[in-house]
């Protein structure tokens, strides 16, 4: 799950991140107002689940409050497009409204789950501001990385080797640890997934400030952090992603024309590339889990047709706990309920396959029942064609 800057720096600054003085602001007077108790000189940020706001026309600097009412007007309620919306871009809804401050240098720092160590890893790096992507790809040597034990956090020692791998000195090394530390609790306590603070800056007054943040959330951990479920923005979410969450289905849309329903996430994903390798694009990520009910079924294929990119339908399931003719009876219903125009391939394999292909058979609808994966691949793309 992610959320917007304003929420992830107020979960921030409760752990002791520093950050600039601000406010979210939903209307332009709730702007000019926030702007009049900063004393006037301000950032206008729009509050979209994507970076790059800046390059995109989203971030603007007022001078005073009359000008933040301009900005503020201009930018809430624009379609904002930058390298991370696509081409579609996300409506402006929410601004935050912060104070300047007076920047001397520009860092990056951030934590991630390294999955070979199996800890969380601080990333730091003097090159704020830039995409942290690019400067992997470009200027690797610059990136400086601390791993640390989620129960013992970060170290004072390692907080002190980073800040001194940044070029800090003085009381900013200190300051910088302090951060440091503070985002490794964060991060542990609230089961992140990613927090990023991007540009986190030393201010010519040797003061470290998280200037932008941003964090993601572990979905499975929501249940022990209803707090910061209620962060939620469904504005930002795919509506069918959004929809398939009410029915405990793991759904992505994608930008392909290959709809895929799965149960088990290795086989969605072997599904995906399998039909990358037939020549086709999938359109989703469907994993309907190993214990689908009928109702389940139903819904996904729902789900699956409301996406009018959709030319075809590939059903890959492994029968255990979902036995075939569960499927089956399923993917029947749907089909007769939804009044489904789109052709459907189904390979199935597992407990009560040969019950599962009888009901497919007997139902007088015309689905191309496949082999094997490859089989059923090279029907599903050929029909998408």
């Amino acid at each position: 799950m992610k959320i917007h800057e304003y929420q992830a720096k107020s979960i921030l600054a409760k752990y002791g991140v520093p950050v600039p003085r601000g406010k979210m602001a939903s209307t332009v007077d709730m702007a000019v107002e926030i702007a009049s108790e900063l004393g006037g000189r301000v950032v206008v940020k729009a509050q979209i689940h994507a970076g790059g706001r800046g390059k995109g026309g989203g971030v603007k600097l007022a001078e005073g409050p009359e000008q933040v009412r301009q900005i503020a007007a201009r930018i809430l309620g624009m379609i904002l497009v930058t390298h991370q919306t696509g081409p579609e871009g996300k409506l402006v809804q929410r601004l935050l409204i912060e104070e300047t401050l007076p920047i001397a240098r520009e860092l990056y720092l951030g934590i991630v789950l390294d999955r070979t160590q199996g800890k969380p890893v601080v990333m730091a790096s003097a090159a704020g501001g830039m995409e942290i992507e690019e400067v992997a790809s470009k200027t690797p040597d610059l990136i400086l990385k601390e791993s640390f034990d989620p129960n013992a956090g970060l170290l004072g020692f390692q907080g002190r080797k980073l800040a001194f791998g940044l070029g800090l000195t003085g009381s900013s090394v200190t300051e910088a640890v302090r951060a440091m530390q503070a985002l490794a609790r964060a991060y542990v306590k609230n089961d992140m997934t990613l927090a990023e603070i991007n540009p986190l800056v030393l201010t010519t007054d040797n003061h470290i400030v998280a200037l932008d943040a941003k964090i993601n959330f572990d979905d499975n951990a929501l249940f022990r952090n209803k707090d910061i479920l209620e962060l939620r923005d469904l504005t930002e979410e795919d509506p069918l992603e959004v929809e398939a969450s009410k029915f405990g289905l793991n759904y992505i849309k994608l930008d392909g024309n290959v709809a895929c329903m799965v149960n088990g996430a290795g086989l969605a994903m072997a599904t995906m590339d399998i039909i990358k390798y037939a020549g086709g694009n999938p359109a989703n990520f469907l994993d309907v889990g190993g214990g689908a009910s009928k109702e389940q079924i139903k819904s996904a294929f729902g789900i699956l047709l409301a996406d009018p990119a959709v030319k075809a339908v590939l059903i890959n399931i492994f029968g255990g706990i979902l036995r075939c003719d569960m499927l089956a009876a399923g993917v029947v219903d749907a089909t007769r309920e939804l009044n489904v125009k789109v052709p459907i391939v189904i390979r199935m394999e597992g407990t009560n396959v040969e019950e599962g292909r009888k009901i497919l058979k007997d139902s007088g609808l015309n689905f191309a029942v496949a082999e094997d994966m490859k089989d059923a691949a090279e029907k599903v793309v050929a029909l998408a064609q």
